[in-house]
């Protein structure tokens, strides 16, 4: 029986980007419970102090690009598992890049406005 190997082979490529990106999300994820069990009374005033520091806007972007990728990556597998058609599987892949990509577009927008 001869085996025939199929598929674009993401492998290790998509395990480490989902490591990479889950240890991104949980730092971050660190410093903001910090900043909430600082005692300080969470207001507008407070988040607006915190944003405008530069690393927290950088830091709250690499959040969001590495949620971005994380989710893509799922959903990604997801659809190569269970959308059997190509035609749907393609459709649902690109409505996922389109809406992941305005999701960002937005955090950037709130980032930087």
């Amino acid at each position: 029986m001869k085996r025939v190997v199929v598929g674009a082979h993401y492998g290790l490529g998509s395990w480490l980007a989902q490591r990479i990106t889950a240890v991104i999300m949980a730092l971050y994820s660190v410093i903001l419970l910090v900043v909430f069990m600082s005692g300080r009374p969470i207001t507008y005033g407070a988040w607006h102090d915190l944003f405008a520091r530069g690393w927290m806007r950088v830091g709250a972007l690499l959040f969001g690009v590495s949620l971005t990728w994380h989710a893509w990556v799922g959903v990604r597998d997801i659809l190569m598992d269970y959308a059997k058609h190509d035609g749907l599987r393609l459709a649902l892949q690109v409505i996922t890049i389109l809406v992941l990509a305005m999701y960002l577009g937005w955090t950037v927008q709130i980032l930087w406005r």
